[in-house]
């Protein structure tokens, strides 16, 4: 079994396995030159350009598990919330969900084995082509229904709470709906190949633990109650530490979590009995190599060689980085975590 598959399960391992959230992308050369060939969302739904630039990522930084190229809001597409991609403002909804109609539009399937079958197509392309486990990923519940409603980002989250605090019924019934989708895409990349899962809550650190616990924890639970056990799950949230003791009771065999706590005190809150990811600040790989060394040192001690640590960033890699820090840091986490 890989290092990474192993420590998912907090099995002993020779060293410390690492993999970085976005290594395909716009810190590399090559990525940056496919993307002045096609658009993002073409990118993504070329099976063949996902799984090349899903595997260069592995070959070119020597990481321990790779992930597989996509977008969180793919999955909106079958379930009838319609969005684009900007090159200056991001990812913008078509038509914001708001009210109770625009909620019962909302698809209550989305058969992923063939509305997204480009993402199978390239799952099974990437597991031919590699040496190490292949990762599936999607975004929960929260952080979809965010995007839905606010129609992009947002620092507020004001017409996300506003339904969430004044519908509860509505709120439920699109966090249902989303949550059903989400299982039922995971499960059809676990079917096409992929060796583990990452439900991403990129927005979820807006929320007290209170109101995760009553708005959002019974429907990741939901996911994570429906999800194929053969394989690893990971359950990544950024942006509020006190929220991770909920997030590991909602689901997930390794809770991700950011560079805003340290990684013993994250570990104490979800428990021994759950593995954990992280949790290097990216900025850490535009400082001064020996800096990053230093800080990368600071959480392997903190993770002490316990079973159960993945090495990770807090988030993903900045396109500022450079592939030759991003490797530097991979061989150093092997070489200062061999037991």
């Amino acid at each position: 079994m890989s290092t990474f598959l192993a420590a998912c399960r907090r099995e002993p391992v020779d060293h410390t396995p690492i993999w970085l959230m976005r290594q395909a992308g716009r810190y590399q050369p090559e990525y940056r030159a496919i993307r002045e060939r096609v658009s993002f969302i073409e990118l993504c739904q070329t099976p063949e350009l996902a799984c090349e630039v899903t595997v260069r990522a592995v070959d070119q930084l020597g990481v321990d598990a790779a992930i597989i190229f996509a977008d969180i809001l793919l999955v909106l597409d079958p379930l009838r919330i319609g969005f684009e991609f900007t090159s200056s403002d991001g990812p913008r909804i078509l038509e914001p969900v708001r009210t109770a109609e625009q909620v019962d539009a909302v698809a209550e399937t989305i058969e992923p084995a063939a509305s997204l079958g480009y993402v199978m197509d390239a799952i099974r392309l990437a597991r031919a082509a590699l040496d190490v486990p292949l990762i599936g990923f999607a975004g929960a519940p929260f952080t979809l229904a965010s995007y839905a409603i606010e129609g992009g980002g947002s620092r507020t989250y004001y017409e996300t709470k506003k339904i969430m605090y004044g519908d509860e019924g509505l709120w439920n019934t699109l966090m249902a709906k989303l949550s059903t989708a989400v299982a039922d895409y995971l499960n059809a990349q676990i079917a096409a190949g992929a060796q583990a899962v990452q439900l991403f809550d990129s927005w979820v650190g807006c929320l007290s633990p209170s109101d995760y616990g009553r708005y959002v924890e019974p429907h990741v639970r939901s996911i994570f109650d429906r999800l194929d056990r053969s394989v690893p799950s990971i359950h990544f949230g950024t942006g509020n530490p006190a929220l991770y003791q909920r997030m590991r009771a909602a689901g997930g065999d390794v809770i991700g979590v950011d560079w805003r706590v340290s990684l013993d005190a994250a570990w104490r809150s979800v428990g021994q009995d759950a593995g954990v990811m992280g949790n290097l600040d990216p900025a850490s790989l535009l400082a001064p190599r020996h800096v990053m060394f230093e800080r990368a040192r600071a959480v392997l001690d903190q993770a002490a060689g316990r079973p159960g640590h993945v090495f990770n960033l807090g988030h993903g890699v900045m396109p500022e980085a450079s592939v030759d820090q991003a490797r530097a840091l991979v061989d150093f986490v092997h070489e200062a975590s061999a037991r």
